[in-house]
């Protein structure tokens, strides 16, 4: 078994934050995005996008960009949502939520687009 390393982060060195389980793997291109939505959509959750400023993002707070898509099964239509949030809000960080109705919480969440660290 290999040496546990302690992961060098603080909250002043914006650099070194992260942003849920997939932060720590490398930096998802489309094709992986892509996957990663037609998950959520094989399960049955359904999709929401949030946003906030890079600064707040470790409130609990994040604005939620229109409403969640319930029932949503169009993978591109998902994309083109998350496109228009990251547009609409370039400065900002841009996550995707896949709500589960059943077991009532988020079955999967990260973020998509990462807004300039300061």
């Amino acid at each position: 078994m290999s040496e546990m390393q302690d992961y060098k982060s603080s909250l002043s060195d914006t650099g070194s934050r992260k942003f849920g389980t997939f932060s720590y793997l490398p930096e998802m291109d489309a094709a992986r995005i892509r996957k990663q939505v037609e998950y959520i959509v094989s399960k049955g959750w359904n999709p929401a996008i949030e946003h906030t400023e890079p600064a707040n993002s470790f409130s609990y707070y994040w604005y939620m960009w229109k409403l969640p898509m319930f029932g949503e099964t169009d993978v591109d239509r998902i994309l083109g949502e998350l496109e228009a949030c990251h547009k609409a809000h370039p400065g900002n960080h841009v996550r995707l939520i896949g709500y589960d109705n059943y077991k009532q919480s988020q079955g999967a969440a990260m973020v998509i687009y990462r807004g300039p660290m300061k």
